[in-house]
């Protein structure tokens, strides 16, 4: 946020993931995001859960971009997600997203938003095998560890897309 800040970018974050939005929105950083997008329960009066109301795979993950692309944020606006918006006129356009992510549901969404000129990082933990193979067969543009520490490759990398964003 800061090195965007340097530079004169607004940065927002968001979250796409097939985990649980409980759980996503207990952490600390949640607030720092401006929207989560994660599968939820619904619960019964009691608190009690009693069925999946949300189910984010690796299908609407890539709607859930285009929500982004378009600032409709509402999971229950789908006349106005649906609506034809020409790409000029789109508040978060695709050249300027950069999606990261750790896992084969995300494979959709990195190729998409790589394909319309934003920018993919596969991330790793230990074994960095299927995120290279991601990167050998053109559907991201960047692997790196899972490591956001400062002066990590990964920071590295944002850095360097954040410097080619601003030019």
């Amino acid at each position: 946020n800061e090195y965007g800040k340097e530079l004169g970018l607004e940065i927002e974050h968001y979250v796409i993931s097939s985990g649980m939005s409980e759980i996503i929105e207990s952490v600390d950083i949640a607030k720092e995001f401006k929207k989560i997008y994660a599968c939820r329960y619904f619960y019964d009066e009691e608190g009690i859960a009693k069925w999946p109301a949300v189910i984010v795979n690796y299908t609407t993950k890539t709607q859930y971009i285009f929500r982004i692309n378009k600032q409709v944020l509402d999971v229950n606006d789908d006349a106005d997600l649906n609506k034809y918006v020409p790409k000029t006129e789109r508040p978060i356009p695709f050249e300027r997203m950069i999606y990261i992510a750790d896992g084969l549901t995300d494979v959709p969404c990195m190729r998409l938003v790589k394909e319309y000129g934003g920018k993919s990082i596969a991330v790793y933990s230990s074994n960095d095998a299927v995120a290279k193979s991601l990167k050998d067969v053109g559907r991201v543009n960047y692997i790196a560890k899972a490591d956001y520490s400062s002066g990590s490759e990964m920071e590295q990398i944002v850095q360097s897309i954040l410097d080619h964003m601003k030019a």
